[in-house]
């Protein structure tokens, strides 16, 4: 079953040095905390300020191809967790047929939030995740945790 889920912030790990892509449940509260790098977590943070840069960034390219060729983007998809690697499939929408691209999950909700594309994610991965790890994490979260990403 697919839950869908919504971009509930960006937070640094300052033990690993990188970023978490937090989502969270629409009609509910279960979250996963998906770590990024920093340029996936800026252009994220771009998306969600709905910030527009002079010239097309990665993922506005991906936007403008996909509006040029009349391809809809239907949904995102975080399908599975292998070796704590998270993977994802956008779908498109050209016509009457329906294409899955496989994709890092930073990109497919980087463009989901461009094109405001829904979100979801396998209720299976919840299920498997390591709760207990990132509620310790959360736990401890300190102010200065939350630093400015751009």
């Amino acid at each position: 079953m697919l839950i869908q889920m919504k971009v509930e912030g960006l937070l640094f790990d300052p033990r690993s040095g990188m970023y978490i892509l937090l989502l969270k449940e629409i009609d509910g509260t279960q979250t996963l905390p998906i770590w990024i790098g920093k340029p996936e977590a800026d252009s994220i943070a771009l998306a969600l300020g709905k910030v527009a840069t002079p010239r097309p960034l990665t993922h506005d390219l991906m936007k403008n191809i996909l509006r040029a060729l009349d391809i809809e983007v239907s949904r995102v998809v975080v399908t599975d967790i292998i070796d704590n690697t998270y993977y994802a499939i956008l779908y498109l929408v050209d016509g009457d047929r329906e294409l899955a691209i496989d994709s890092r999950p930073s990109d497919a909700v980087a463009l989901a939030l461009r094109v405001n594309a829904p979100i979801f994610v396998d209720d299976g991965i919840l299920e498997r995740r390591h709760t207990d790890e990132l509620e310790e994490w959360l736990r401890n979260l300190k102010p200065e945790d939350f630093g400015n990403i751009m």
